[in-house]
């Protein structure tokens, strides 16, 4: 008889979250379909006391996916070690609260099964990771000069600004070289996230899509092509951006081979890739989505994938204990 895992789920608030948009709650549901405790708590609720890692939570129920309906026990605190996996599923932004729970989950990281691993959460944020794989990825600078980004701007007809520990399309803008507007949009980018930002060629090949890979374990499950809509540069489902049907296309196969390797090292076990053309854009380790749209396209059940593979490394692991 298999092992009934004890699940911790590390997220934003569950009633927050839209289950026909976010990955974490089919996950969820296929723990528990599989006999799973499944415990959640906010980053928030998380406490070092007396060298132990205490987190405030309730174990829960996902009665009816769709219509969100949750049945919760009783508010209670519990050591995290307790638990034989956490998931890591808040979405950003990467601030200082996001890096003192990777410090705090490190602490018990040699007991528990932490996905994904958090010292690579904190030292691969989205927009620079992909810096490992700079054969990979468009012309790119970040920065908070302005003379810097100015010159950045000048070389190419059309450049991307958006900022560095932004998600879901926000702040994302197109300039163009020569336009008497640019240094006023870098300036208040710059006051608006307080610090650098991107700039990034612009990659016409946008309008096929900005491609959404998602990996397990460093390999390919399945992808799906978000487009924008019509006069908009902004992809993501977040900011209006539609699926459309896609398998692996321009570089998307050497691109997956070059990162498998890296990705299965360092313990980032579900991943979202994003691509554009032939180019890597972002290496998304906090909370990828992707896999309701990629399910729904390919009739897949991309969850059960997740779940299997997981099985095996929670199994090594409690061996290994």
């Amino acid at each position: 008889m298999k092992k009934r895992f004890n699940i911790a789920i590390q997220m934003d608030p569950l009633e927050k979250i839209n289950p026909k948009a976010d990955s974490t709650y089919i996950i969820v549901k296929e723990a528990q379909d599989r006999g799973y405790k499944t415990f959640h708590y906010l980053p928030k609720d998380i406490s070092l006391k007396n060298n132990n890692i205490i987190v405030e939570g309730y174990y829960f129920k996902i009665v009816d996916l769709n219509k969100k309906i949750l049945k919760k026990q009783k508010k209670k605190s519990i050591n995290l070690n307790k638990f034989d996996c956490v998931l890591v599923r808040q979405d950003p932004p990467f601030d200082m609260e996001y890096i003192t729970t990777t410090y705090l989950l490190e602490m018990i990281s040699d007991k528990v099964l932490i996905i994904n691993n958090p010292t690579e959460i904190r030292n691969n944020p989205e927009k620079l990771s992909m810096f490992y794989f700079k054969d990979l990825i468009p012309k790119t600078l970040i920065s908070r000069n302005l003379f810097e980004i100015e010159n950045f701007i000048k070389k190419n007809l059309y450049t991307i600004l958006k900022p560095l520990y932004g998600s879901g399309g926000e702040g994302i803008q197109k300039v163009k070289r020569g336009s008497i507007k640019n240094k006023k949009i870098i300036l208040n980018m710059i006051k608006k996230y307080k610090g650098a930002i991107i700039a990034q060629k612009f990659i016409k090949e946008i309008n096929k899509g900005d491609r959404r890979i998602i990996l397990i374990d460093g390999n390919y499950i399945g992808s799906v092509a978000r487009i924008p809509k019509k006069g908009s540069i902004k992809a993501n489902f977040h900011a209006g951006g539609y699926a459309k049907k896609t398998g692996l296309v321009f570089r998307d196969k050497k691109i997956c081979k070059s990162l498998q390797s890296y990705l299965k090292k360092k313990g980032l076990f579900f991943t979202g890739i994003d691509v554009i053309g032939n180019y890597l854009t972002e290496i998304n380790v906090t909370s990828p989505t992707g896999i309701l749209e990629i399910n729904k396209l390919n009739s897949m059940k991309i969850e059960k994938i997740y779940w299997d593979n997981l099985e095996k490394k929670l199994e090594k692991k409690i061996e290994a204990t």
